[in-house]
């Protein structure tokens, strides 16, 4: 029988915040299965439930929603995201489990998506319940068998109602997970704010668009980019991968599949930070827009006072609007243009080609590498 125990709460501090870990849905599924089926096989009920995470950690999850029946008891955990800002937060993680004469297997209900698309840790036409979640809930099932002699197999369902409105927040739809969320997880927690799991995200939105064509791909920051491209530059949306301020992660990804074109469509406040060498774009990192316009600017001509203009300026567009009647407008584009392809370049060791679009947000002012607009024609 399980114990009662409490383990200690971890937490980690991030720009000065004391944040709480949570766990993934894996775990939760993982907890709620093993409490199922020690339900089914001891005939109480259980309050919470002890589980082995991939680490060797253990954690304890209170179980609700118990239904039990003579050949089968489902139950649920509820997903504690800790303060990490998931989509999945407070959803309900149910197992129905019944013994069987086979193996352990695990199976998707209501709520969990359906892989539609190659490239993801899951084959077409299974259910997204990623690897790593599947053992956890195979191994600890093992166990629990083991500990009562029980010498049959389990098959476990995992359903999250209300998973199929919670994956429209989710990146699921653009993988090709259709009808619901994915069970994942590769460590059990999900540590609050974390940028690897958005990277590993970025990543298996790269996987999937290599599997439609290994040879190119569209990536942009984000939604700005994803705007540009559909209504300016009349491009199919659909395969831009959103990178988010990641930009170094995902070219090194992205060089690491063997991609050889690349088009990279960006808004010039985030773009423009590249030409400083800048590859993580967020403005908790770095913000030198200005003074890449501003010394870009007095290197073409110039004078001190509008320079300092610059300087104060708030966005990339008023920036912009300063120079665009000066005599050295155009230069000022070609030289920052120049330094964002070799900063992108050295990133990618020249194992790819790539181009860019840099925009504002009025349009006005537009910056392309020589080869961009021959590079759009592959996504019209």
């Amino acid at each position: 029988m399980f114990l009662v125990r409490k383990y200690m709460e971890k937490f980690t501090v991030k720009n000065g915040k004391r944040l709480r870990f949570g766990y993934t849905t894996g775990s939760c599924a993982t907890a709620a299965s093993a409490a199922a089926l020690e339900m089914l096989l001891f005939g109480s009920r259980v309050a919470r439930a002890d589980i082995t995470l991939p680490s060797g950690e253990k954690a304890s999850f209170e179980i609700g929603d118990i239904a039990a029946e003579p050949d089968q008891v489902s139950c649920s955990v509820t997903k504690d995201g800790g303060d990490d800002p998931d989509a999945t937060h407070g959803a309900k993680i149910f197992a129905k489990v019944r013994l069987t004469e086979g193996d352990i297997c695990v199976k998707g209900g209501e709520g969990v998506g359906l892989v539609t698309a190659k490239g993801l840790q899951c084959a077409v036409g299974e259910p997204a319940i990623n690897p790593v979640p599947r053992r956890m809930m195979i191994e600890n099932a093992r166990r629990i068998l083991q500990r009562y002699g029980a010498d049959c197999g389990a098959e476990i369902t995992i359903s999250v109602p209300g998973g199929k409105d919670i994956a429209e927040k989710t990146y699921n739809p653009r993988l090709g997970i259709v009808g619901g969320i994915s069970i994942l997880g590769t460590t059990g927690i999900v540590d609050p704010m974390s940028e690897k799991a958005l990277v590993d995200t970025i990543k298996a939105v790269i996987d999937k668009q290599y599997e439609e064509d290994p040879e190119n791909i569209l990536i942009s920051p984000g939604n700005y980019g994803r705007d540009f491209c559909r209504d300016y530059l009349g491009l199919d949306i659909e395969r831009a991968v959103p990178v988010s301020n990641y930009i170094g992660e995902a070219l090194d990804y992205i060089k690491y599949k063997g991609f050889k074109k690349i088009l990279f469509v960006g808004h010039t406040g985030k773009l423009i930070k590249i030409a400083a060498g800048v590859m993580n774009t967020h403005s908790a990192y770095a913000d030198c827009r200005m003074e890449v316009i501003g010394v870009h600017s007095a290197i073409c001509g110039a004078d001190a006072k509008t320079v300092e203009q610059i300087m104060n300026c708030v966005t990339t567009d008023e920036a912009f609007d300063l120079i665009k009647d000066k005599s050295y407008y155009a230069e000022v584009k070609n030289r920052i243009l120049e330094k964002v392809l070799y900063h992108l370049l050295f990133r990618l060791k020249g194992q790819a080609e790539i181009e860019t679009i840099m925009f504002t947000t009025d349009r006005s002012h537009i910056i392309k590498s020589p080869g961009a607009d021959m590079m759009t024609e592959r996504y019209i």
